[in-house]
């Protein structure tokens, strides 16, 4: 029963990042091409489209569909060799991988919340013609590791579940 509320917060948590990632896509592509749109004819542009590109929409783009990866099983995996073992050892090499996973995304989580929260508190800023802030794009990648992390620990789950790796 735990297991089961456990996949389903995940699976909600994967496609919420994942739809604000499409929104943000979205908003890129209509960002971009009313700037090219803008600049072709009227020989105008908008101020910053390049920061909004660079610092929000390609890093939400980037970061927080990662979990909704995890859990459709998309990530890039080479089993030419662990696919002959037995189904035991097969188990046991994805539960060990799984772990790896989970320490490296959460160590990458631990500090990127710690950069996310110097970078909220000094009201962070990028060099630009106007006043550029940095500090919310920084918080897309605590979040996307995140939600990464509960993804492959719900993804581990399933896996002793089916007593089969994934």
């Amino acid at each position: 029963m735990m297991a089961k509320y456990f996949e389903l917060m995940s699976q909600w948590v994967a496609k919420s990042a994942m739809v604000v990632a499409t929104l943000f896509l979205i908003l890129m592509a209509l960002h971009v091409s009313l700037d090219v749109g803008l600049r072709y004819l009227f020989g105008k542009s908008f101020t910053g489209t390049l920061e909004f590109v660079s610092f929000y929409y390609m890093v939400a783009v980037v970061f927080l569909p990662l979990a909704y990866v995890e859990l459709q099983q998309e990530h890039i995996s080479v089993d030419v060799l662990v696919g002959r073992f037995p189904p035991v050892v097969q188990l046991t090499l994805y539960l060990f991988a799984c772990s790896l996973g989970l320490l490296y995304f959460g160590m990458l989580c631990y500090q990127g919340y710690l950069d996310a929260v110097r970078a909220t508190v000094r009201m962070e800023t990028a060099m630009a013609n106007f006043k550029f802030y940095l500090w919310p794009s920084r918080w897309a990648l605590p979040v996307g590791f995140a939600a990464m992390c509960l993804a492959i620990l719900a993804n581990m789950i399933k896996a002793l579940q089916q007593r089969q790796a994934l």
